[in-house]
């Protein structure tokens, strides 16, 4: 079998983003016929395309021998088995409070592409992080070109069951199940387009449908990619004067989101919402002592499948999220929280990568009101994303036989 990673991968990682484009078509259906489903109540057979072409992706990278050189080495094996071991922890300590598997098992969906990030990883070790991002956002476009038209039409025309629109229709939803996940996947493109060269205008594209979308996440996450655009553009001498207001620019992003107009529904005020109130309750009626601080206190009670399958508050303790990091701390307490914080924290640090910052920032954000790495296809783009910019940082920490897949002359854009 004759493998090519730098003209192979970027394609298998395109095929994985346009399963999306069907994973949710009997939702999408509803939505245009005015019907509000709740996630995940449909049919799930469109969606096992998401589980297989991921399967495709990690058979992939194992039998590319350059890919399975660089996954397959004592660091990463150390830093799974930390990880299986507390997970495993976790799973024994959820089934002693006689929850189902199915409930534990939903808390491991933060763990479903973590493959790709590894073939993120081995990629960018190889030399060909750059490249192959550089043709993957190229096939992107053509996502995002679906994406508009069907945007467009649906704040034009669709039923106003999820909000209006700016344009006067309904939110739009594109292929996706409702709006908020559109626009976080469009926030994502925004941001994949901007660490290419010559994106511009499809990095302009993508922040219009998240603007679009009346998705406030998807709106901040966007007008953070910009903030790091103009950072980089100013002159080092003159970017604290952009850096000085910038936390009073994130709260003003925060009401400019919120508003009416930008949202497409009256009860997205920040001071009002229920994720607020939501999140108080949790803290003062669903922990019951230190190990619940800890530990969490049941993995994958605030999973969105549980709630789907079992209904609202089935078991105690279970409860709608909307945050990555409550997802954490409920299910891997403390110790877990601060565990996915630090290790993004020393991405940082031993990254080289010149956009390390921007993407960093982005998954901070991402996660604050909702749990992004259980929602497809953001979690695929933003582990393959996060593997490329941890695996810059390394060039040199396990030799590998194979040198850069690509020359330099792949990289050189057109006048």
């Amino acid at each position: 079998m004759n493998l090519r990673l730098e003209k192979d991968l970027p394609m298998l990682l395109f095929a994985l983003v346009c399963a999306s484009t069907v994973a949710a078509l009997p939702q999408m259906e509803s939505n245009w016929n005015g019907v509000k489903e709740v996630y995940g109540e449909q049919d799930f057979g469109l969606r096992i395309l998401r589980e297989v072409m991921l399967l495709v992706l990690i058979v992939y990278g194992f039998l590319e021998t350059r890919l399975r050189q660089g996954i397959l080495i004592a660091p990463v094996f150390a830093f799974l088995t930390v990880i299986a071991t507390y997970v495993l922890g976790e799973i024994v300590y959820a089934l002693s409070l006689d929850l189902p598997l199915v409930v534990p098992m939903a808390g491991l969906r933060i763990f479903e592409y973590l493959p790709v990030a590894l073939i993120g990883f081995a990629t960018s070790r190889l030399g060909a992080g750059e490249y192959v991002l550089y043709k993957f956002a190229h096939y992107l476009r053509y996502y995002i070109a679906l994406q508009t038209v069907l945007a467009i039409t649906q704040a034009l025309w669709a039923p106003p069951i999820l909000g209006v629109s700016l344009l006067g229709g309904g939110r739009p939803f594109g292929t996706f199940v409702s709006p908020n996940l559109f626009g976080a996947a469009m926030a994502t493109c925004s941001l994949l387009f901007a660490l290419v060269p010559g994106m511009r205008k499809w990095m302009a594209v993508s922040i219009f449908l998240a603007l679009l979308s009346g998705s406030r996440t998807a709106l901040i996450s966007s007008l953070l990619v910009v903030f790091f655009q103009i950072y980089a553009a100013l002159r080092p001498r003159d970017r604290w004067a952009l850096v000085m207001p910038a936390p009073l620019l994130a709260v003003g992003a925060l009401v400019l989101a919120s508003s009416p107009l930008l949202s497409g529904r009256d009860d997205a005020d920040p001071t009002q919402d229920g994720r607020l109130d939501l999140w108080q309750r949790i803290f003062s009626n669903y922990i019951d002592g230190p190990e619940d601080v800890l530990f969490g206190w049941g993995l994958g009670l605030s999973s969105n499948t549980i709630n789907v399958l079992y209904g609202a508050e089935y078991f105690p303790g279970q409860f709608d999220s909307d945050s990555l990091y409550l997802f954490l701390l409920n299910g891997y307490g403390v110790i877990g929280l601060l565990a996915y914080v630090g290790f993004l924290w020393m991405t940082t640090k031993v990254s080289v990568h010149s956009n390390k910052g921007l993407v960093i920032m982005f998954i901070l954000v991402a996660g604050l009101t909702f749990n992004m790495w259980e929602y497809f296809p953001q979690n695929a783009m933003l582990m393959y994303l996060w593997g490329t910019v941890l695996g810059t940082g390394l060039p040199n920490a396990i030799p590998l036989k194979s040198g850069p897949v690509a020359s330099e002359s792949y990289y050189q854009r057109p006048n």
